[in-house]
């Protein structure tokens, strides 16, 4: 077990232990203030399953251990159906060793869920035009696509696939699913699908509406038109961040996020040309849905490596029917091998240099505050073992059970050396107990340390302007310099001059240095209460908050939760 680590994981774990102990489901907040940048689905599964299991570090990552199984369980079942069962059972071993799915699968990240409606939605539309199982899969898969685009916007992504399935239809006489003719889809059910499609984020978006609307409050105005158009078309057409070439995804992420299944890349010319020549639409239709996305999303200029999930399950199920004779070539078995014996090499390697002192990995070691070469060691040892017991023949099983090797290493021995450094415990501790657990204020907050706040903690908005946040503060300060304290970088205090920095206490974590300041060190600043808004974080005055977080009972001294 582990906390949330950042980026994203505490924001969410956030968002959803609010939710829980606030009783505010329908619009998320994130310490007090609304969340305008997702909808709320992903963190109604994070509050429940946080609540209900009693313990955050379980239950963040619940939903996205969830998704990943009901990824792999509808890619398998699926596969079942076209291909049977021996087909499934390899194309889900292919699946489930694939870096990027087991690594989301293991993320508490939005990514995992959508992946799983998207699938859904590929399911149901699939079961209609492979296997003509009948139009209500289809409506069914529509539906899964709304719950897509109420999780991340994404959701329509198996409509890419309409098209070609459309074209396939109508000339049914030259394309074959499984012996049969292609399912056939009106223009009528094709309406009613989309209709499903829509229906499901109406169901919160209607909602929403009348709420920002009626409410008057520019507040949710500001949230509606951020989820509704900031966060959808113009994310796509005019990202502001994570700016990528079209061929970030072909050049820097599929090379290591699709392995190892890539490694049958040398001989799918060849099986391909087969399947595609006898145009079995079992391969061809998965394969377009799947490239199309990754067309899709290179289209964009903001690009992040976790977009082409959703694309992996549509590539296994279209290479399905092939990859058990390709699991069978020598070269797999040797490319594996020495995959394998190159990873365990290079742990192996890193540990011993670790271990005798190289100074470069001595220094990074140091400066991340983990040192890893007893658990680097283990996986190198381990490789080379495995390599040499099972020969190059065998390199694919060697392979597979490293990776088995490698992922429980890292949920265990990895994740408890990591975690004193990636979540920010130790820190906190240190403030409530320096500030005598008075009220304090973080500008330029971030998530991971409002949840191990263990005092009233306070915050000037998300996306308020620095200058803006720092105004309210001094103000803020000022009012009871006695009782309330600051936490900043020592290079926001220096752009702050008016600061006393001769008061502040100096914390430090493993990658980064802090200061905390008492409300005397603002005495010579010029504050202006109405330059920002302040919102509390009510997990920092929550009981519950705290025993769900493992952190004490919130102290006796809290004196003020009023800015």
């Amino acid at each position: 077990m582990r906390m949330p680590w950042p980026a994203d994981e505490p924001r969410f774990a956030l968002n959803g232990l609010e939710m829980w102990i606030t009783g505010d489901w329908w619009l998320p907040h994130r310490a007090g203030e609304l969340y305008p940048d997702k909808p709320p689905i992903f963190m109604w599964l994070s509050a429940l399953s946080t609540g209900l299991v009693g313990d955050i570090r379980i239950g963040f990552a619940l939903p996205s251990l969830v998704a990943g199984a009901a990824t792999l369980g509808l890619s398998v079942d699926l596969i079942r159906r076209l291909h049977g069962r021996h087909t499934a059972f390899i194309a889900g071993l292919w699946l489930l060793a694939s870096v990027q799915f087991i690594l989301q699968a293991r993320t508490a990240q939005i990514d995992m869920l959508v992946t799983a409606f998207i699938l859904l939605g590929s399911w149901g539309l699939l079961r209609h035009a492979l296997l003509n199982d009948g139009v209500r899969y289809f409506y069914l898969g529509c539906f899964a696509m709304g719950l897509g685009i109420l999780t991340k916007g994404v959701g329509f992504l198996p409509l890419l696939m309409l098209p070609f399935w459309l074209m396939a239809a109508r000339h049914a006489s030259t394309w074959r699913s499984s012996g049969r003719r292609a399912g056939q889809l009106t223009s009528r059910e094709l309406l009613i699908g989309l209709c499903w499609m829509l229906a499901a984020p109406l169901l919160w978006v209607g909602p929403m509406l009348v709420m920002s609307f009626v409410s008057g409050d520019s507040e949710l105005a500001a949230y509606r038109d951020n989820i509704l158009l900031k966060q959808t078309a113009e994310r796509y057409t005019d990202s502001w961040h994570h700016l990528k070439p079209w061929h970030y995804f072909l050049t820097s992420v599929i090379p290591w996020a699709w392995m190892p299944l890539l490694l049958t890349l040398p001989s799918w010319p060849k099986a391909l040309a087969r399947r595609f020549s006898r145009r079995d639409l079992r391969v061809w239709l998965p394969l377009v849905g799947a490239a199309l996305m990754v067309v899709f999303f290179s289209l964009s200029p903001g690009k992040r490596g976790v977009y082409i999930l959703p694309a992996l399950p549509l590539l296994v199920i279209g290479l399905a029917p092939m990859l058990p004779g390709l699991s069978r070539k020598p070269h797999v078995s040797w490319l594996g091998f020495a995959l394998c014996a190159g990873l365990a090499g290079i742990f192996l390697i890193a540990a011993l240099l670790g271990v005798f002192g190289y100074p470069a990995l001595v220094t990074l070691a140091a400066k991340e505050g983990v040192v890893p070469w007893g658990w680097w060691g283990l996986l190198g040892v381990s490789g080379i073992a495995l390599c040499t017991w099972l020969k190059p023949r065998n390199g694919l099983l060697a392979l597979g059970i490293w990776l088995v090797v490698f992922w429980s290493l890292w949920g265990t021995w990895g994740a408890r050396l990591m975690d004193p450094v990636r979540n920010p415990a130790v820190l906190m501790a240190q403030v409530a107990e320096k500030s005598d657990y008075q009220a304090l204020a973080i500008p330029d907050f971030r998530e991971q340390y409002i949840l191990q706040a263990r005092q009233p903690l306070w915050h000037f908005g998300y996306k308020t302007p620095e200058e803006d946040q720092f105004s309210r503060l001094y103000a803020w300060l000022q009012e009871a310099p006695q009782n309330r304290w600051a936490l900043l970088t020592p290079r926001k205090l220096k752009r702050h001059a008016c600061l006393d920095g001769a008061q502040a206490i100096t914390l430090n974590e493993p990658d980064e240095q802090w200061v905390l300041l008492p409300g005397s060190a603002a005495v010579k600043c010029q504050g202006n209460p109405d330059a920002a808004p302040m919102y509390l974080a009510p997990t920092s005055v929550s009981n519950e908050a705290a025993q769900l977080i493992g952190l004490p009972q919130r102290h006796t001294l809290m004196p003020e939760v009023q800015p």
